[in-house]
C-alpha cells in the first residue's frame, strides 16, 4: 500500500534562508533574541534538573551558537551543522543530546522529523526540542486579517498545536514523552518592529507558496489595526506560546 503523499507547505530553501539571515544579523546589537535565549536557558535549566552531561551533542537551529558554546565548556563534544535536513535520516547518530531550536515550526512531515531524532540518539539519549507554537502572535494575525478582510491570504504559516504532539512522540519511539509550553509576552510600539524581530530570530514567513507583499492600502490598514490593540502607554502585547518536546531512546536502543 503506497503511503499518502506529504503536503508541501513549507519551502526548506525559505526556512534555511530565514535561519542563515539570523546567523549573519546576530551580532549586531540592536536584533531580538529572546526567543533564542528563552530556550537556551530553558535547555540547560532542563539539563540541570535531569543531571543530563551529554559528552556528544547535536545543536541544531541555534542561530547564536551560545548552547553549542555553553555544552562544549561543560565538556560536551558539539555538532552544530547549519544544513542538516530534519525530514531525512540524519547522516551520523550516535548522539547523547539533540536540541532543537525554532525549526519544528516549519517541517512539512513533523512526525518524519521526529523518528529521525529518535534514530539518530544513542541508547538512553535525550532529545529537547523547542518552537514557537499555534497560540503565538495573536496582534499579528488580527492585524492581518483587517488588512484584507475580504480576501485574507495566508501571511502567517501554521503553526503546531501542542495538544497533537504527545501523540506523535508516541508514534516516533519516543520514550518517557513530555510536552511542556508557556508564554512570552512582548509589547510592541508598532507592527514594523514586531515583524523585524520575527524576522530577526528566524521566524519569517517560510511557505512554500507565499502570499505577495502587502499593497500600501492594506499595509496601512494592518499598521492601524494593530495600534488600535494599544494600551494606555501606547504600546501593544504580543504572545509567543513555546512549545517544548521532550523524550529518550530506551537505554535498550529501540
Amino acid at each position: 500500500m503506497t503511503a499518502p503523499a506529504i503536503p508541501t507547505i513549507f519551502s526548506p530553501q525559505r526556512r534555511d534562508r530565514r535561519l542563515e539571515r539570523a546567523r549573519l544579523r546576530r551580532f549586531n546589537p540592536d536584533v531580538a533574541r529572546f526567543l533564542a535565549e528563552d530556550m537556551i536557558e530553558d535547555t540547560l535549566e532542563r539539563l540541570a534538573f535531569l543531571r543530563h552531561s551529554p559528552s556528544r551533542a547535536l545543536v541544531l537551529g541555534d542561530w547564536t551558537g551560545a548552547l553549542a558554546a555553553r555544552l562544549d565548556a561543560a565538556g560536551a563534544e558539539v555538532a552544530a551543522p547549519t544544513g542538516i535536513d530534519l525530514e531525512a535520516p540524519y547522516p551520523s547518530g550516535g548522539y547523547d543530546l539533540i536540541v532543537v531550536t525554532g525549526l519544528l515550526d516549519a517541517v512539512n512531515d513533523l512526525p518524519g522529523a521526529l523518528i529521525h531524532m529518535h534514530r539518530a540518539l544513542a541508547p538512553g539519549g535525550l532529545v529537547i526540542a523547542h518552537f514557537v507554537g499555534g497560540r503565538s502572535l495573536p496582534a499579528l494575525r488580527a492585524a492581518l486579517i483587517a488588512a484584507e478582510a475580504d480576501r485574507p491570504a495566508a501571511r502567517i504559516h501554521p503553526l503546531v498545536d501542542p495538544r497533537a504532539a504527545p501523540v506523535l512522540l508516541q508514534r516516533a519511539g519516543w520514550k518517557d514523552p513530555v510536552v511542556d509550553t508557556h508564554t512570552l509576552a512582548v509589547r510592541y510600539s508598532s507592527l514594523d518592529r514586531l515583524v523585524a524581530d520575527l524576522r530577526d530570530q528566524a521566524l519569517g514567513n517560510a511557505l512554500a507558496r507565499p502570499a505577495a507583499p502587502l499593497g500600501k492600502a492594506a499595509l496601512a490598514r494592518a499598521r492601524s489595526a494593530f495600534a488600535a490593540r494599544a494600551e494606555a502607554d501606547g504600546k501593544v502585547t504580543e504572545i509567543f506560546e513555546i512549545v517544548t518536546l521532550t523524550g529518550r531512546r530506551s537505554l535498550a536502543g529501540t
